[in-house]
C-alpha cells in the first residue's frame, strides 16, 4: 500500500502475487512500472496516431501498429541520447554492419535502378 506521511491513512493499494521473498524496492519499482507503460500507450495514441486508424483489416490495423510502434521506439532511442537523465535511460541498440557492396534499392549504384 502506498501511504503518504501527511495523509490520515493509506491512499493506494496493490495485490500482488509475487513471492513472500520480494525485496521491497523491487516490489515497488514493479508496481510504478505499470504508470510507465500507460504513458508510452497515452503517447503512442495521441503523438504517433496509433489511434486513429480507421480500416477494417487485420492485416491494415497491424501494418498501421507497427508502423507507429517502430517511430516511437526511434523517439525513445533519440530520447535517450539527448536528454539530461541519458545515462539512466541508455538505450545502446546495436549498429549491425554493412555488407561491403550492399547499395539501397532505388540508390544510383545498385543494380536495376533506373
Amino acid at each position: 500500500m502506498e501511504w503518504p506521511s501527511q495523509e490520515a491513512e493509506p491512499t493506494k493499494y496493490w495485490l500482488s502475487t509475487l513471492p513472500a521473498n520480494t525485496k521491497l524496492p523491487d516490489l515497488v519499482r514493479l508496481a510504478k512500472h505499470r504508470w510507465i507503460i500507460e504513458r508510452d500507450y497515452q503517447e503512442l495514441k495521441q503523438e504517433l496516431g496509433l489511434g486513429h486508424y480507421e480500416g477494417r483489416g487485420w492485416r491494415g490495423f497491424h501494418h498501421h501498429a507497427t508502423l507507429c510502434i517502430a517511430a516511437y521506439g526511434f523517439l525513445v532511442a533519440e530520447r535517450s541520447r539527448f536528454s539530461p537523465s541519458a545515462r539512466a535511460g541508455q538505450v545502446d541498440l546495436p549498429v549491425p554492419e554493412m555488407p561491403p557492396k550492399f547499395r539501397p534499392r532505388g540508390s544510383a549504384g545498385a543494380r536495376g535502378a533506373a
